[in-house]
C-alpha cells in the first residue's frame, strides 16, 4: 500500500514517446525518481491493463497508465509454462496468461537486463526445450530459436504452436494462412449469448486507436467467429468460441461488439468514442483460453489435436459464479 491511491492517467500527445518513469514523475510532482522507480519495480503500475516493470518503457498516445493501490500479480516465468507436446519438428505449449507470444518490433532492440523484466513465450521456450532433452541434444551457447507461427494475447492463456524447422514453418503456415486448423476457445462474459455465427472486416484502427469492425466496403479483413453458449451461470455464461478466421483480437472484438465484453476485458470494453462498459464480475483477469489446437503435422502429415481444460484461475472463477447464482436464487424464492 501506498500514499497515492488508485489513479488513472490518459497520456498527452506531448508525451509520446515519453518513459513511463518521466510521465509518472509529471502526474504525481515532487514525487523523487528513485520513489517512482520503486513503484514500477513493486508492481504498482499498469499500462493499458498490463503490469509495467520497465521505467523505460516508451508511451504511446492510446496507452493508458493505472496506479494501482496493491502490487499487482507477478508476471509468469518459465515454469508456468507446460510443454504439451515435443517432437524434433514442433512444440505445442499451454501459455500462461500474462506472457507475451513474442517481442514486439520496438522492443526487438532492448537490452538483456530489460528483457529479462518479462521474457517472451519465444524466449525462453527454447531453453526450456534444452532442459528437457538434456545432454542428448545440448547445444553450445543459445539454444535454437523456435518460430511463432500464430498468436495468443498477453492476456489470454492456452494452447499454441512453434515450429522448430524452417520445414515446419512453412506447413504450419500455410495451414493457418488457409485457416484449415481448429481453433476453440472458452470465454466468460456478462449476460447471455445464443448460438450464433458473428461476421466482420476488422480495421486496425476504428476511429479511436483501437481494432474493431468496419461497415465501409471494400476495407478491413474477413474475421469470422462461431459462438455457442456452453453453460448459463447467473448473469453470466461461459461460452465457446471456434474461430474460422485467425485475425488479431478477433474474440475480443466481436463479443464486445455483440455486446458481451470478455469479462476482464480492459481493450474492448468501451463502444466507439463511447464510455466504458462497467465489470462487477470480479474478474481474476481476461477470461479467455485456448483450449484446443488441431492442425496436420506439417512434415509427417499426421492429424494432430490437443485439447486441455478451463485453466485454474477461470475455473475457480467459475466456481465463484456458480456460488453467487444459487445465492440470488435463494433470496429470489
Amino acid at each position: 500500500m501506498h500514499e497515492f491511491g488508485e489513479r488513472v492517467f490518459h497520456v498527452l500527445p506531448r508525451q509520446v514517446n515519453m518513459t513511463v518513469a518521466a510521465a509518472l514523475r509529471e502526474w504525481l510532482p515532487g514525487v523523487s525518481w528513485s520513489r517512482i522507480k520503486k513503484l514500477i519495480e513493486g508492481r504498482y503500475i499498469q499500462v493499458s491493463g498490463n503490469l509495467c516493470l520497465d521505467p523505460a518503457r516508451r508511451l504511446k498516445l492510446q496507452d493508458v497508465v493505472k496506479l494501482l493501490p496493491r502490487p499487482g500479480q507477478a508476471p509468469p516465468s518459465p515454469r508456468d509454462v507446460a510443454v504439451v507436446y515435443l517432437d524434433e519438428h514442433i512444440v505445442v505449449v499451454d501459455k500462461p496468461a500474462g506472457m507475451t507470444t513474442n517481442r514486439h518490433r520496438e522492443e526487438l532492440d532492448a537490452s538483456a537486463r530489460r528483457r529479462q523484466l518479462q521474457p517472451t513465450l519465444d524466449e525462453v521456450l527454447p531453453h526450456i526445450i534444452a532442459r528437457m532433452e538434456g545432454k542428448k541434444k545440448r547445444h553450445k551457447g543459445v539454444p535454437p530459436p523456435v518460430r511463432a507461427v500464430h498468436r495468443l494475447d498477453r492476456e489470454t492463456s492456452g494452447l499454441i504452436v512453434f515450429a522448430r524447422t524452417s520445414e515446419a514453418e512453412r506447413g504450419l503456415m500455410e495451414q493457418f494462412r488457409k485457416h484449415t486448423t481448429t481453433r476453440r476457445y472458452l470465454a466468460i462474459i456478462p449476460g447471455y449469448m445464443e448460438a450464433q455465427t458473428i461476421q466482420s472486416y476488422l480495421v486496425r484502427d476504428r476511429g479511436d486507436g483501437r481494432r474493431g469492425s468496419t461497415k465501409k466496403p471494400g476495407e478491413g479483413r474477413l474475421a469470422i467467429t462461431h459462438v455457442k453458449p456452453v453453460e448459463r451461470i447467473g448473469d453470466y455464461t461461459l461460452v465457446e468460441c471456434r474461430l474460422e478466421t485467425g485475425r488479431t483480437h478477433q474474440i475480443r472484438i466481436h463479443l464486445a461488439e455483440a455486446g458481451h465484453p470478455v469479462c476482464g476485458e480492459k481493450l474492448y470494453n468501451r463502444p466507439l468514442f463511447g464510455k466504458p462498459i462497467e465489470d462487477n464480475s470480479g474478474a481474476p483477469r481476461l477470461c479467455l483460453a485456448a483450449v484446443e489446437l488441431g492442425f496436420i503435422h506439417p512434415v509427417t502429415g499426421e492429424p494432430m489435436n490437443f485439447e486441455i481444460p478451463l485453466p485454474r484461475d477461470l475455473m475457480d472463477f467459475v466456481y465463484e459464479l456458480r456460488r453467487r447464482a444459487r445465492l440470488c436464487q435463494k433470496k429470489e424464492s
